[in-house]
């Protein structure tokens, strides 16, 4: 059977309590050990299935094993990225700055509509699902995603992204998910956002 890399979690640069008090300790724990971890699981498990299927040549499982990758891995993707954009709120420096703030301006003709209309647009996606900043065709864009493994822009390159999905904010916040979004810009670490950004421009 083919040999397979195991996926993990990835390794927080804070401690569960340094989002507070924009996003409280339990949650964090709770999100990054239980839920992205369920996640990471998943991806596993349907990965060695997969492997099994290509070794025995028996496929009858494969729409299930696609559609099972498909979810679990976008969700490990975007939780990764969900957890390197933030930073400690005694880190986070409120605004980006640099190439990333022009580039916000030049789109969206100022960093404070930008936050609008990213809060905006993120606040209204049914059900659960992510609000996201990526870089498509030479410009900025704002994405929602309801559906995670179906929903994708193909060239798009992930900037920043907010969890909207309820086990991200729900204990300390319930259905108050706009002040959620509001208080989560408090800890966005815009030094990643703008590396990635960089890289962006450079590939």
């Amino acid at each position: 059977m083919e040999k397979l890399v195991k996926h993990s979690l990835p390794k927080l640069s804070y401690e569960y309590k340094d989002l507070e008090p924009y996003i409280d300790a339990q949650t964090v724990e709770l999100h990054y050990s239980k839920h992205h971890q369920g996640y990471v699981d998943g991806l596993n498990k349907a990965e060695e299935s997969l492997a099994k299927a290509r070794e025995t040549g028996d496929f009858t499982s494969v729409k299930h094993l696609k559609r099972e990758i498909a979810f679990h891995g976008s969700g490990h993707t975007l939780h990764t990225l969900y957890w390197a954009n933030m930073c400690s709120s005694k880190n986070a420096k409120g605004t980006p700055s640099g190439d990333l703030l022009k580039a916000i301006e030049s789109r969206f003709g100022s960093f404070d509509v930008f936050k609008k209309e990213f809060s905006a647009a993120t606040a209204v996606v049914e059900g659960s699902g992510w609000g996201l900043l990526v870089y498509v065709n030479g410009v900025l864009e704002i994405l929602t995603i309801e559906k995670h493994q179906n929903i994708t822009q193909i060239g798009a390159v992930p900037l920043l992204t907010c969890d909207v999905w309820e086990h991200a904010y729900y204990l300390k916040y319930q259905n108050r998910r706009a002040e959620y979004i509001t208080n989560w810009f408090n800890v966005v670490n815009w030094d990643d956002v703008e590396a990635r950004f960089a890289k962006a421009l450079k590939n």
